[in-house]
């Protein structure tokens, strides 16, 4: 939403084109890149290649080692999960900086609202890169699953 210049002392909104609410019930979970963890797109970034998402991740279930490009917030909505002796539980926030290595485990699982600030850049076990998961990866997943109905994106598959 942007703020129209005021005119004679008088601020005006500028309507949106779409809803700002979205029903993320609406939305079905979806395959994400590493077995086991399944994810809800709900907006991404262009500019950043960040998105936004709901993720879920079953019950001992790990990630491999992945660096975030941008930061990464979240709010931990069902079960946890950390590293090492760094945990957290339902209701607690989490903000991950860029530039961060890292393998989270999820023992009982985990469900997360999320927000990457740039891309995830995963690893394989002999250092390779796996994968760049960005706005552009997100979308082509979501649409593969045709939940990517609600999301404006210039990408073309």
């Amino acid at each position: 939403m942007s703020v129209a210049p005021l005119s004679n002392n008088t601020i005006s909104t500028t309507n949106t084109t779409k809803p700002s609410f979205l029903k993320a019930s609406s939305i079905e979970w979806s395959p994400w890149v590493i077995e086991g963890t399944h994810f809800k797109l709900l907006a991404i970034d262009v500019r950043s290649g960040g998105f936004s998402m709901l993720l879920k991740v079953d019950p001992d279930d790990g990630a491999p080692a992945h660096y975030h490009v941008g930061a990464v917030e979240g709010v931990i909505l069902e079960g946890g999960f950390g590293y090492d002796n760094d945990r957290g539980g339902v209701g607690d926030y989490i903000c991950e900086q860029g530039g961060v290595v890292h393998e989270p485990d999820s023992p009982n699982g985990t469900v997360m609202f999320a927000i990457a600030h740039g891309p995830l850049v995963g690893y394989n076990p002999d250092g390779t890169v796996a994968a760049v998961v960005d706005a552009k990866l997100m979308v082509k997943m979501a649409r593969e699953t045709g939940q990517a109905g609600h999301i404006d994106s210039p990408y073309i598959d």
